[in-house]
């Protein structure tokens, strides 16, 4: 055999093994891919599940006292969003008041005693999960429209309380139609992602100082009227901007601009003069409130003059902070 026959076979060889090391590096590299990908997929199904914090099989979570929470209904202003429009009667709660948003169109679910098209169906556990975390009794995450980063601060008492006076309410049938969101924003799971960066479970952003009509205050302003959900300015992503909490900011829905209600804007306002407000919707400049504040005055004036007055004082107690340029 020649010389250059032995060099061609050599090469020949060589080019064989380098070809057949390269597929087995493309299997590799393919079999790596899939599995990074398997496990990514794992992990953020993993981290996007939903996880309900109260079991139904708690024995502890039964139905409270609907006397009281009628108060705790109107202190957190569930009619203001859930009630039926095109009718007046605030109790009948089969929802589908269309709320506008930067993210799309979304419409507040029938929260009546129904059972197919209401919650009547719900345990206290999925009233507790829905208000405190944010989960349906689905295993979704609910939409921060919802206002369960504010709601998320509530006692248990509170929301056994309110589960049983909603089940005195009447039933409504029907369903309101659905959100109306870009595809982008139809998946729940990603919500999860929004909750880390903003939402902070079981967290009040009250600041209590130990004086009992100011923390009461600061229940009713800072979770169950959820004032701030209104009266800020949200980034973009929709969370509130620390920095111009109760400072105001433009309507969520899009129309107008919710006054700043901390001492910059109102702080020449005595207690007594927010509590008046808060009972007839009489501002101290001889105006009156309008807009969806004449629905949070259509329930502040029902609850007791010493929850006004507390909500008076804790809002007196604000940081000043600057008015936000629309």
């Amino acid at each position: 055999m020649s010389s250059s026959s032995s060099v061609d076979g050599n090469l020949r060889t060589a080019r064989l093994r380098v070809r057949n090391l390269l597929s087995s590096a493309a299997v590799w590299l393919i079999a790596g891919g899939i599995g990074c990908t398997l496990i990514a997929a794992l992990l953020f199904f993993y981290v996007t599940e939903a996880h309900p914090r109260f079991s139904p099989e708690d024995a502890a979570l039964t139905a409270g006292d609907a006397v009281k929470g009628k108060l705790v209904f109107l202190a957190a202003d569930c009619s203001s969003c859930h009630a039926t429009p095109g009718q007046p009667d605030r109790l009948k709660l089969g929802g589908g008041l269309a709320l506008a948003s930067p993210f799309g169109m979304f419409r507040p679910p029938n929260i009546s005693p129904d059972p197919v098209d209401g919650i009547g169906s719900w345990s206290v556990a999925d009233l507790a999960n829905a208000l405190i975390g944010g989960v349906s009794p689905r295993g979704e995450h609910y939409y921060p429209a919802f206002p369960y980063p504010s709601y998320t601060g509530m006692s248990l008492d509170d929301v056994k309380d309110l589960y049983a006076y909603l089940r005195t309410l009447p039933p409504v049938t029907g369903r309101p139609p659905p959100h109306e969101l870009p595809l982008l924003f139809r998946l729940r799971r990603p919500l999860a992602f929004w909750k880390l960066l903003f939402f902070h479970e079981g967290k009040s952003e009250a600041a209590f100082n130990g004086d009992a009509m100011h923390d009461r205050g600061g229940y009713l302003v800072e979770t169950l009227g959820h004032c701030a959900e209104c009266h800020s300015t949200r980034n973009m992503l929709g969370a509130i901007k620390p920095s111009t909490r109760f400072a105001g900011g433009p309507d969520p829905e899009g129309t107008g601009f919710v006054p700043n209600i901390t001492p910059s804007r109102i702080g020449g306002w005595s207690e007594a003069q927010i509590a008046t407000m808060l009972s007839t919707g009489e501002t101290p400049d001889h105006g009156r409130v309008g807009s969806s504040m004449a629905d949070v005055v259509a329930n502040t004036a029902q609850l007791p003059q010493g929850d006004r007055d507390a909500i008076a004082r804790y809002v007196k107690s604000l940081p000043p902070r600057p008015t936000p340029h629309p």
